[in-house]
């Protein structure tokens, strides 16, 4: 039962990971294409919310919970599949850092052109080019990790 356990923790910690980062990335992009400077700021504040909320502690579940699934399985970490895995999804996490810390000053240039009745500066649409880009870094590295995990291919 431990291992059914620690699995359904991994398996549902892994759903909220990638939930709220699709579903974050999904409204923030297409908030900031409406270029209207209160709806992305009410937008990108609730996606630095969601990243606290649910995103940082999955990021802390998925490697606890994984490492300990792999001890109970007798699973070495040497396997190719679970090797690729565990390097797969340090590069999510260094691709989602700069993510984080980009959202938060792309919230305060928000708020702060919602205050002085301004467009969104030049610099947001920098950060959202970057952001994009390690967005899809990150996605691209977790689907392949949710493949790895799924077909263990050997």
């Amino acid at each position: 039962m431990e291992y059914l356990v620690a699995k359904w923790v991994h398996v549902v910690s892994s759903t909220f990971l990638f939930g709220t980062g699709l579903g974050s990335a999904f409204y923030m992009f297409f908030a900031s294409r409406t270029r209207e400077p209160r709806v992305v700021a009410v937008v990108v504040r609730y996606v630095v919310i969601a990243d606290w909320l649910f995103t940082t502690p999955t990021i802390v579940l998925q490697p606890a919970s994984g490492f300990y699934l792999a001890h109970l399985a007798g699973f070495s970490l040497t396997l190719p599949w679970l090797y690729w895995s565990i390097i797969l999804f340090a590069v999510a996490i260094a691709a989602w850092l700069p993510v984080v810390w980009m959202q938060v000053r792309m919230r305060d240039m928000a708020a702060h052109a919602v205050e002085s009745y301004s467009g969104l500066p030049d610099r947001y649409w920098s950060f959202l080019r970057g952001w994009v880009a390690l967005g899809v870094v990150a996605f691209v590295a977790l689907v392949a990790v949710f493949f790895l995990m799924v077909v263990k291919p050997s």
